[in-house]
């Protein structure tokens, strides 16, 4: 989508973000402004990234570093609003906090989802953009739920 801008998730974005949430449902909104809360006070490395277009907030990024591993970070969050996937926003998303990782040095992201049908356009979205399926832990979210664990070098 070419007039989509992303950048550093700020306090303006949180209510938009929060909608975002309320319709994709990837976690309950009322639960981000505590996790942004260190990205926005600079506590952490972790950052989160927003997508805008037409002036809305429409997607998200969150990723953390791996606690004890050197330059390998994890890919926690990622959401597009409904209406709006299919046109590279996640995509977009995705490559911005690559090429964040990228600058400061950074070696790994790796991305966990779920192995069930529902996750199969999800599964395949990483794959085509260039992460590989690293290990699948059997039955891990739920009996007949697999973890399925994606990795990029950078």
């Amino acid at each position: 989508m070419k007039n989509a801008i992303i950048k550093a998730t700020s306090s303006d974005d949180i209510a938009g973000l929060q909608a975002l949430l309320d319709v994709t449902e990837l976690f309950p909104s009322e639960m981000l402004p505590d996790m942004l809360a260190p990205s926005l006070e600079g506590e952490t490395e972790a950052f989160w990234l927003t997508c805008h277009s037409g002036g809305e907030a429409v997607g998200l990024c969150y990723t953390v570093p791996e606690d004890l591993a050197d330059g390998t970070w994890n890919m926690l969050a990622l959401a597009v609003r409904p209406d709006l996937q299919g046109k590279r926003l996640g995509t977009a998303l995705v490559k911005a906090a690559e090429q964040h990782l990228k600058d400061k040095g950074q070696r790994i992201l790796i991305v966990d989802t779920s192995g069930t049908d529902d996750f199969a356009l999800t599964r395949k979205f990483y794959a085509e953009n260039g992460y590989d399926e690293e290990a699948r832990i059997r039955d891990f979210w739920a009996d007949g739920d697999d973890k399925v664990i994606f990795r990029k070098a950078l």
